[in-house]
């Protein structure tokens, strides 16, 4: 079907924004394609995720570093945002527990500041793509106190393992007493409405310290291989 120049259905009669959007897609393309070749061949993965606000000396920031460096010496590589805070140190942990540190850096108009302990430093300017790697590769989500940034790859994680679009793997909640009002609030309002079946809670491990982290990570994949199999792979496809 043809449209006229100055149609209402043609706001843009040179196509000169229409030119713009479909070049943006090679940009969506090269984005998932250094994505998968630098993160493919590292083996299990672990990833994080927590508030940029978060200071070197909080609690918060030494438990991930903490968690993280207990995780690399286990033989897991850490990904994280590449930012502050948690990322920050989630980063840290990696190098100092000897695994590849990956960062997952995103464009902002507030710039994002990368932090300095990255091995792999990757760039996105969309986050759906920052997103799919987070996910395809991790073995683990590891998820400390954050805002709405934190919420929403929670729940992107959450939504994939539920529908079947992403295999089931530990998402492990640190830091109780931030957690565990969301999920009283899941179990009264969720799952009493019929939202959420009461099964859906068990996506969710709740832990304190760095060391039940390990743990819970290593009890998950006792007695199977941590690598996904072949039908999770071709699933994961569907990303």
């Amino acid at each position: 079907m043809s449209v006229e120049p100055g149609h209402p259905s043609n706001p843009d009669p040179d196509g000169g924004l229409l030119k713009g959007e479909s070049w943006r897609i090679f940009q969506i393309m090269a984005e998932f394609v250094e994505g998968s070749e630098r993160l493919a061949a590292l083996g299990p993965t672990v990833s994080f995720f927590g508030s940029s606000r978060v200071a070197a000396d909080h609690p918060w920031y030494e438990s991930a570093q903490d968690t993280a460096r207990r995780l690399a010496e286990a033989g897991f590589a850490i990904v994280s945002g590449g930012g502050p805070g948690i990322m920050e140190a989630a980063n840290k942990g990696a190098q100092q527990g000897g695994a590849t540190s990956v960062g997952l850096n995103i464009q902002l108009p507030r710039e994002q500041i990368p932090n300095a302990y990255q091995d792999i430093r990757l760039y996105f300017r969309h986050f759906f793509a920052r997103k799919v790697m987070f996910v395809k590769y991790a073995s683990a989500y590891v998820v400390y106190p954050g805002g709405f940034g934190t919420l929403d790859e929670l729940g992107e994680i959450l939504t994939l393992i539920q529908t079947g679009k992403s295999r089931r793997i530990p998402v492990i909640l640190v830091t109780q007493s931030y957690w565990q009002g969301l999920l009283d609030w899941m179990a009264q309002s969720l799952v009493a409405e019929g939202s959420i079946d009461r099964t859906d809670l068990d996506l969710l491990c709740l832990v304190d310290r760095p060391e039940a982290v390990l743990e819970a990570v290593l009890d998950h994949y006792r007695g199977r291989g941590i690598e996904p199999s072949q039908k999770e792979r071709e699933r994961q496809l569907d990303l």
